[in-house]
């Protein structure tokens, strides 16, 4: 009988523990939870401040899910290292457990720069986690001044979050567009200009040097008097543990389509792992929830002695703030790159989609109501241009588009 161990128990651990139900339904199964909650959604920790949900409904499984799976779960336990000899990964609190596969499915952790006098600050926060929404509803008030460091995903989100909960909300970031990792500069602009319309305020090609307490020094010079900080300039891989164990790492563990790194009988799913975008060929970690699904049910698949592959990762996006939604999936090739972008726009949106060699390979929707899901799958597996309809696609993502046969296959399922 097999012992798998998932360290983790984020959304690619859930994944891990149907995949290796869907081959094995014997094996024992250990879970180990640094936090002590079941799997939730990260994503609604936001929507959690603003009182849109609750800690119940944020969960990811049923009540029974663990149970139902015969999955054992160690909450409040920290894998500390892999004893590949032995074949046992020692906690933190000194317990071994015995493994014959292990899921790595740690996820990641807010990257702090060395920030001078950040010490001196009494109110400094995270947000990534249930217990970071926790901590910064008890911290902030209605008279409350909050500044966010950081204008990506976390912080815009933290930003929305707080809104109606504080007096005012200032977001930094050395970059000189909001959401500079997925966005250019006139999608960037466009979402700026709503959220500042929505009372965030902004300094962006600044960020802070230097804090005095409720003081921060900016690079400009300038100073900013806050209450609360929230500290989010992004995040990195939990590779540690793997590395120690003697996986390949880069900036994720590296694994191959298989979810094998290059340990035989260790895997590794989700925000930790680093995989291939096949968009651009590049490893990259995709620190999103549905390529963190896909890479622990095929992890968990291959573990139980299945047979799957997961090579359809792809960086994308769906994210709203005060009702105005973006979408964003792939890569942006341009006319430099040998590629092309077709382009609508009004006053308030923008479609852009972005093809080569021909291949869809990219898109970004902001302010708009399609049915990207379509895009998307499009990417995904590779579709020609020149099997569809391209022509009628560009107007409306529409299964119309497609052939019969398409229609009544892959394409049956997208909404």
């Amino acid at each position: 009988m097999k012992r798998y161990v998932i360290i983790g128990n984020g959304v690619a651990a859930a994944a891990c523990i149907e995949g290796i139900r869907s081959v094995d339904p014997q094996g024992t199964l250990t879970v180990l939870s640094e936090e002590p909650y079941e799997v939730y959604c990260r994503p609604l920790i936001s929507y959690y401040l603003e009182g849109k949900t609750d800690a119940e409904k944020m969960k990811y499984r049923g009540a029974d899910f663990y149970q139902e799976n015969g999955a054992k779960v160690l909450y409040e336990e920290k894998a500390a290292s892999i004893d590949t000899e032995r074949k046992r990964i020692v906690t933190e609190k000194g317990n071994e457990i015995a493994y014959t596969d292990i899921c790595i499915a740690a996820g990641s952790s807010p990257f702090v720069p060395p920030f001078e006098g950040l010490e001196t600050v009494p109110e400094k926060y995270s947000f990534m986690t249930l217990d970071d929404a926790y901590a910064l509803e008890k911290a902030v008030s209605e008279e409350s001044r909050v500044l966010i460091i950081g204008a990506g995903l976390i912080g815009l989100k933290c930003a929305e979050g707080l809104k109606e909960r504080v007096k005012e909300i200032t977001v930094c970031d050395l970059a000189e567009r909001v959401l500079s990792s997925i966005l250019d500069t006139e999608c960037a602009a466009l979402m700026q200009e709503h959220l500042e319309n929505n009372g965030i305020s902004f300094l962006l090609g600044d960020s802070a040097k230097s804090f005095s307490g409720n003081k921060a020094i900016m690079n400009s010079g300038k100073e900013v008097e806050f209450d609360v900080l929230v500290l989010a300039v992004g995040v990195r891989a939990n590779t540690q543990i793997a590395k120690e164990a003697g996986c390949e790492v880069n900036r994720g563990i590296l694994i191959n389509d298989r979810m094998q790194t290059s340990m035989e009988h260790i895997y590794a799913a989700g925000d930790c792992a680093e995989g291939t975008d096949i968009t651009s060929g590049e490893h990259k970690v995709l620190a999103i929830l549905p390529n963190a699904y896909m890479q622990g049910y095929c992890a968990g698949v291959n573990m139980a002695g299945g047979q799957a592959v997961f090579d359809k990762g792809i960086p994308m996006n769906s994210i709203g703030f005060f009702g105005f939604h973006a979408m964003t999936a792939g890569s942006y090739y341009t006319e430099a790159d040998g590629g092309r972008m077709y382009e609508e726009k009004t006053e308030n949106s923008i479609k852009r989609l972005f093809t080569k060699d021909g291949f869809l390979t990219g898109f970004i929707l902001i302010g708009r109501e399609e049915r990207a899901g379509i895009y998307t799958s499009m990417i995904r597996e590779k579709i020609p241009l020149a099997e569809v309809d391209f022509d009628l696609l560009k107007r409306a993502a529409t299964n119309a588009a497609f052939t019969e046969e398409k229609r009544k296959g892959a394409f049956s399922a997208v909404h």
